[in-house]
């Protein structure tokens, strides 16, 4: 089943609304904010916005070294935490040190993530793209869902991307062990899995006040392209050769700090106080796909798979059967 308000509100913002707007009239300063991977690309200027509107911000760090420096002046050191995504262990501990706190959590953005990696396996032999964008985040979300309902009223955001439109769930192959592994289409997975995961908690969560939003921040160039060079991003259509954005780049992509805007627009809308269980793209909520073989339809809108109830709670009991 598909929400019935997965459809745009004409939210009067739009694909490159600044967060200085989104926040305009938000105050933040009681509210308690984790961000994962909050201190790079879209995930630091997220954090910047949530901290300029009073904010406490805590920052689940791999690298609390880099993380410690690119905040410096933001958030404060003892909010800067050491846990690592692909290590459930270490997000086990980031669990229980949070909740040791007695703390209430407002809003949880499941922003981190790895991009078309070449194929490795973590874990129980897991996928990497899908043990780290979907595994390792449920493992957090799930910790901190009662620290959530004590909240009363909480949001999770969680980062999808328009790649979720190469794949639904690979449900008889997740972790390529059958069939050679593919970097994009593992990525796809992934992704779909992201937004799988926000409705689900929102299924989970609305009764309590929580509600989940499934957000792709739009194309963006930051760290998150690691993994790519120049020749195959020329080949994707997002460079020239001389490794300047192309003219559909320039026209589609955004800065990162528009990049973050759809991620806060979701984290903080009043307009999105009685909605939940959806996709948002473009400060608004995203249109269903219609035509998956359309480029553009492919880089805008939700494609049904990613946002249908019955396969975001069979795949949070498949992820909750792989921590078993």
């Amino acid at each position: 089943m598909i929400s019935v308000d997965q459809k745009p509100l004409n939210s009067g913002f739009g694909q490159k609304t600044e967060p200085s707007e989104i926040l305009e009239n938000i105050d933040l300063s009681n509210k308690t904010v984790i961000i994962t991977g909050g201190y790079s690309g879209i995930g630091l200027e997220t954090t910047k916005a949530m901290r300029s509107k009073g904010a406490k911000v805590i920052i689940p760090a791999k690298r609390v070294d880099i993380a410690t420096a690119q905040l410096e002046g933001v958030v404060a050191k003892e909010d800067i935490i050491e846990m690592d995504l692909a290590d459930l262990n270490s997000v086990q501990g980031f669990v229980d040190s949070f909740k040791d706190q007695n703390m209430s959590l407002d809003i949880l953005i499941n922003n981190a993530g790895v991009m078309a990696c070449p194929e490795t396996r973590i874990g129980h032999g897991w996928e990497s793209q899908f043990a780290i964008n979907q595994i390792g985040h449920l493992l957090l979300t799930k910790g901190l869902m009662n620290s959530m309902r004590d909240a009363k009223e909480s949001r999770l955001v969680s980062l999808s991307s328009s790649a979720h439109s190469i794949t639904g769930i690979l449900w008889e192959d997740i972790h390529f062990n059958k069939t050679p592994y593919d970097k994009w289409i593992a990525y796809g997975q992934s992704k779909t899995a992201s937004s799988l995961l926000a409705i689900e908690f929102d299924n989970q969560m609305k009764g309590y006040g929580g509600r989940g939003f499934s957000v792709h921040p739009g194309g963006i160039i930051t760290p998150l392209q690691r993994h790519l060079g120049n020749e195959e991003m020329v080949a994707l259509g997002w460079k020239n050769e001389d490794g300047t954005l192309s003219e559909m780049a320039e026209k589609n992509f955004k800065s990162p700090s528009q990049g973050a805007g759809t991620t806060l627009w979701c984290a903080t809308s009043p307009m999105l106080d009685a909605m939940g269980g959806i996709f948002c793209e473009n400060c608004d909520v995203a249109e269903r796909k219609v035509n998956l073989d359309d480029s553009m339809k492919r880089f805008f809108g939700v494609a049904d798979w990613a946002i249908d109830s019955e396969e975001a709670t069979r795949l949070w009991s498949e992820t909750e059967n792989l921590l078993s």
